[in-house]
Order: structure tokens, then sequence, then C-alpha cells
């Protein structure tokens, strides 16, 4: 997998609005919003797709959930909030490194898209 925009901002090398980061994940603010909350958690492992994970990113994914509702109660938005994984070309993927959406702060309409 070429390094990608989410690649350089987990190594420092473009900067970005870091709202948590461990040895597994790092959080940053949008750089477009589509919220008033809209912030995304990338692992630091490289994993183009959600389609592409296998069973040893397992607990990767539980961690980055675990880390997403810590997030949401840390941006007031635990009371309702839209966690968005795109997988592919044709759902809207546009970078290639997994990350989640994490959308809060207004409502949000069904269906989404």
């Amino acid at each position: 997998m070429s390094e990608t925009i989410f690649a350089k901002i987990i190594n420092k090398e473009i900067p970005s609005d870091i709202i948590y980061e461990d040895e597994q994940c790092v959080a940053f603010r949008d750089v477009n919003p589509q919220a008033p909350v809209h912030f995304l958690v990338v692992p630091r492992q490289a994993i183009d797709k959600l389609q592409n994970m296998t069973a040893e990113d397992e607990a990767l994914i539980g961690h980055l959930h675990r880390v997403i509702t810590e997030l949401a109660d840390q941006e007031g938005i635990a009371d309702g909030y839209r966690v968005v994984v795109n997988s592919g070309v044709s759902a809207g993927q546009s970078v290639f490194h997994l990350h989640f959406h994490v959308l809060g702060g207004r409502s949000m309409r069904w269906p989404p898209g």
C-alpha cells in the first residue's frame, strides 16, 4: 500500500488537529466537516479498506470502536452520533487507509445516502 495522507498525518509529516492518539490509532478533526463535530479515527496499521481486514485485525477494530465511544463522550456527542466507514470506490472511499468518520452535534437523517 502506498503512503496515504493519513499515514503522513500519523507520522506527523502533515499538521492536523489531533484529538487523541495511542500506540494503535490516531484521531483528528476532519478538514471538511459534515457536522458540527466530525473527526476521524485511523489505525496506525495500514489496512487499505474494511473489506481487507483479517482475523488478526479483530482486536484492533474493537479498540477503534472503544476509542470512538470515549471520544464521543469527550466531544459532547455521546447522546447521538454516526460512525461511517466507506469501503471501496463505489462507497465513496477516497483515501485507501481504513478510517472511521464520527459525526455528531446535529440530527441525522435516514437513509444517509
